[in-house]
């Protein structure tokens, strides 16, 4: 699977489905906000899982044991991963519900499609990335960091550093700039006089 190569999704040697699955369902079914057992069972199914990061139920993966997870992730309900290459997320990561990343894809031949063989690109998320509502990011996808990737998006091909894109198929609609930064940091410092801090 690693190798980008076909293989069949029955013959792949060890196989970790049985433990994240029986994992996952404990914590789809917790109470989560009141009980981390579960959740502290499931994170260690994951490649890397730091103490800080926050996985809303419920939540699927293929595996668990490819994904690496950054510091300060968090992923609101209903995260798909299908983990049969690489997922690694950056630091400093938001997914709004309804999220799927794939690794996995199908011949687009029929004849070879019909032998049940697959394929498995890795997928790299950078740092400091929004994904939102809705979208699907398809395999041997990169996103690079500081990019916010809109709503009900179908991400196909590779999306630079510091970019809104959105759309099926997703595209930059435009970099995000100074202003940007500037106009949310006036509204963080009214945000902050309201409440009477000096900071976050």
């Amino acid at each position: 699977m690693i190798s980008g190569e076909l293989y069949h999704p029955y013959s792949v040697g060890v196989n970790t489905f049985e433990k994240v699955h029986l994992a996952q369902k404990k914590f789809n079914e917790s109470e989560f906000w009141h009980d981390k057992t579960a959740f502290e069972e499931l994170k260690k199914c994951f490649k890397v899982a730091p103490d800080d990061m926050v996985l809303t139920p419920p939540v699927y993966f293929d595996h668990g044991d490819k994904i690496s997870f950054g510091k300060n992730f968090y992923a609101n309900t209903d995260l798909t991963i299908l983990d049969e290459n690489y997922v690694t997320f950056g630091n400093n990561i938001f997914i709004a519900p309804h999220v799927s990343i794939y690794t996995a894809g199908h011949p687009i031949d029929k004849d070879v499609r019909n032998k049940d063989l697959e394929y498995a690109w890795p997928v790299t998320i950078g740092d400091n990335v929004w994904i939102c509502g809705n979208v699907v990011i398809n395999p041997g996808v990169t996103i690079g960091d500081n990019t916010v990737i809109g709503s009900g998006s179908v991400v196909v091909k590779d999306i630079p550093s510091n970019v809104i894109a959105v759309g099926n198929p997703c595209r930059v609609i435009r970099e995000i700039i100074d202003e940007d930064r500037k106009i949310w940091n006036e509204q963080l410092n009214d945000y902050l006089e309201d409440v009477g801090r000096s900071n976050i």
